[in-house]
């Protein structure tokens, strides 16, 4: 089922939580809902799921409007982040909760429920659990018995509230690919909440990126990625480091030497600028007197597994810190230690012109 947001505004007392947001979510589309703490994300998915009620605005299910259709009415299944599940059942008796509390004409036979139960256990690969408790079980089981409950009543949506936030990296990695896997068998129109950039980039079709209750971006994985709309997303998708200056005629001098291409900003005459540059955009060779690049000091270099992550400061720019990511080879041949001075140069960056508000320090949008 397809799903439209139009217009959505929510107010709590002084604080606007969602500005005139407007969404569609196609039939049968996995999305993540991505951004920091306080952005409006889960208040987005509770007002889709009609546990919380908009100021402003519709929601539409498959076109009809389900703004004032009550939560029960809507065909939702909704996971959230603590599982919710009822501790003094069993795992088979929290799957099928749902269908038993059906209304008489609506609810199915024992011996379906209990067909029912043993096909969703299956679905999750959970089956060999049915009569144990949740107390009974890891993190990461409970959270997909939350979900083979969510899927008991044939949802026409389901709906996800940072689902393995309360989980270890390891357990999350798993579950996300696994949640990837599961979509693609059922094709549940789904929209998960999440803060996590690499979490929503691996499962999601496509990802709306959130700030201060605006949509900064929508867009595939790849998209938001490689052509970020504006420099909160550029900061917020994974490390960068941000460097300011001022752009002139195609190109933007940085403090300490740099010179980046601009041909975006032909027109600007000495307009305060900012370039993004990944760490894995930024080239670092041994000093040599003369070459092209930044002077800078080696003060860290974090060698683990197959790669190295070097924290730099420019010569010129005392308080700056740089951020580089190269193979632990490469670092290697390089034949520099911490305390060595080298060059570094960025191979790709992307440069804005300064916004009108401040923009946010990309480490602090994690």
């Amino acid at each position: 089922m397809s799903i439209q947001v139009n217009n959505i505004r929510k107010q709590f007392g002084s604080f606007t939580a969602l500005q005139d947001v407007s969404l569609d979510f196609p039939t049968g589309e996995l999305v993540a809902l991505l951004g920091p703490s306080g952005c409006g994300k889960t208040t987005l998915l509770r007002i889709i799921a009609g546990l919380e009620s908009a100021d402003a605005g519709a929601i539409l299910f498959g076109g009809a409007d389900t703004t004032e259709v009550h939560v029960r009415e809507r065909q939702v299944g909704f996971v959230f982040q603590h599982y919710a599940l009822f501790r003094h059942m069993t795992v088979a008796e929290n799957v099928a909760f749902g269908l038993r509390v059906k209304p008489r004409g609506q609810r199915p036979s024992d011996a379906q429920i209990k067909a029912k139960v043993h096909e969703l256990l299956g679905l999750v690969q959970l089956d060999w659990l049915a009569d144990r408790y949740p107390s009974q079980l890891s993190g990461g089981q409970r959270q997909r018995i939350a979900l083979a409950r969510a899927l008991a009543v044939e949802p026409k949506v389901l709906l996800l509230d940072e689902p393995f936030g309360a989980l270890d990296a390891k357990v999350r990695k798993e579950l996300r690919r696994w949640l990837r896997r599961l979509h693609d068998e059922l094709h549940v129109t789904s929209i998960f909440v999440t803060h996590d950039q690499e979490e929503a980039l691996e499962v999601a079709d496509r990802v709306v990126v959130m700030n201060h209750g605006r949509i900064e971006q929508i867009g595939t994985p790849q998209q938001v990625w490689e052509q970020p709309a504006s420099p909160f997303v550029y900061g917020f998708l994974g490390d960068v480091n941000l460097l300011r200056g001022r752009a002139s005629a195609g190109r933007l001098q940085v403090a300490g030497g740099w010179q980046i291409a601009a041909p975006e900003f032909a027109d600007a005459l000495d307009a305060e600028a900012m370039a993004f540059v990944r760490p894995s955009d930024l080239a670092v060779a041994p000093w040599a007197s003369g070459a092209p690049g930044v002077a800078a000091r080696l003060d860290r270099a974090l060698v683990v597994g197959p790669m190295a992550r070097l924290e730099l400061t420019p010569r010129e720019q005392p308080g700056q810190v740089l951020e580089a990511h190269l193979p632990s080879d490469e670092y290697r041949r390089l034949g520099v230690q911490e305390g060595d001075t080298v060059l570094v140069s960025p191979r790709k960056a992307r440069v804005f012109l300064q916004p009108a508000e401040p923009v946010d320090d990309p480490a602090a949008m994690i």
